[in-house]
């Protein structure tokens, strides 16, 4: 146990003056991100998720559109194809609203005004 404590003691000693020197030095991190406002970060990550939502909302209407297209007449495959339309017109219209709403939101709150 003796020889453990003169062990962490030794590299306490060791390490200590390093310590101090570097409480003394600057450090300068570089932001990889551009912006220094996280409500500015947050507002692209918000508009980021949403672009990637409407993204797979309009895959789901041309799905939607080939399900319709290649339902040879099969009434249960053509309202399918119907359906799938349905939602994903109102997927990207809940999408856009909400695309405007945060953007109004975030202008709102970094700039102080909403025009």
């Amino acid at each position: 146990m003796r020889k453990f404590f003169w062990v962490l003691f030794g590299m306490f000693v060791l390490i200590a003056p390093r310590m101090a020197c570097a409480a003394t030095e600057t450090v300068s991190l570089v932001n990889p991100l551009g912006e220094k406002d996280v409500r500015i970060i947050i507002g692209h990550i918000i508009s980021a998720a949403l672009s990637v939502a409407g993204s797979l909302a309009i895959l789901m209407v041309v799905y939607g559109g080939l399900l319709w297209m290649t339902s040879r007449g099969e009434s249960k495959q053509v309202q399918k194809g119907k359906d799938t339309l349905t939602w994903a017109v109102l997927g990207i219209v809940i999408i856009f609203a909400s695309y405007v709403i945060v953007n109004a939101l975030i202008l709102g709150i970094t700039t102080g005004s909403v025009s």
